[in-house]
């Protein structure tokens, strides 16, 4: 009985710790860049875009097609940021416990 008791609490441990992590990646913010700098995105570490910022130079009715690439690519490099970020941030909540290759945290 003991054993179990043991193992509820330290459930509940681990369930406060994982919540303080999805709180901790909810409030990252990371950029993404592409061009050169010349396309940046901001993302929260949800995955929401904050903010995006386009060099005054990319402004030419010929240039269309590669500035969506470039806001394709900064918001990519920046999701990709925040996924890394997420990672790490849960890597040392389950440290030791058997989760399978590729599977990710949170849910």
């Amino acid at each position: 009985m003991r054993d179990i008791m043991g193992m509820m609490g330290k459930v509940k441990e681990m369930q406060a710790k994982m919540e303080k992590v999805q709180a901790d990646i909810a409030a990252l913010e990371v950029e993404g860049k592409s061009g050169g700098g010349l396309v940046t995105v901001r993302l929260s570490g949800k995955g929401e875009m904050l903010g995006l910022k386009i060099d005054p130079s990319l402004f030419k009715e010929d240039d269309v097609e590669i500035l969506e690439d470039l806001i394709v690519a900064a918001h990519q490099d920046a999701k990709g940021k925040a996924e890394a970020a997420a990672a790490e941030m849960t890597q040392d909540l389950t440290a030791g416990l058997p989760i399978p290759p590729g599977m990710k945290l949170p849910f």
